[in-house]
């Protein structure tokens, strides 16, 4: 995994896995990789993953079954989209419009770069 400075390792890594989960390949219910794992597959530290799993727990994304490791929640995309769409509007979106504005995109050539990108 190749991470950047702009971020948080452990928040990068709840973002993959994040992805795993809309994308299908943690299914709800099924197990996650355990902690050392996890770090071993991608070469960071135990607490680092650790951290992550509690992040994820938290955003309620994840949970533990005592003695069997952590799970992914039934709703479990729903949440992750959620939680993305509300970051997205909320921090993101007001300096990615302030920017259009700043370089003069109206919302018709907005309106048409963005249907060229969802019919790629």
């Amino acid at each position: 995994m190749n991470f950047k400075d702009n971020k948080a390792i452990y928040l990068q890594i709840a973002d993959s896995i994040g992805d795993q989960i809309i994308a299908g390949a943690l299914a709800p219910e099924g197990k996650v990789p355990s902690v050392r794992e996890l770090a071993a597959e991608i070469e960071v530290n135990a607490n680092t993953v650790a951290r992550t799993y509690d992040h994820l727990q938290q955003s309620g994304v994840i949970y533990t079954k005592r003695g069997l490791g952590y799970f992914v929640s039934p709703d479990a995309k729903e949440k992750i989209v959620s939680l993305r769409r509300e970051l997205l509007m909320k921090g993101e979106m007001d300096y990615f419009l302030g920017q259009l504005k700043a370089v003069g995109i109206t919302p018709e050539e907005l309106q048409k770069i963005y249907k060229d990108y969802i019919n790629c």
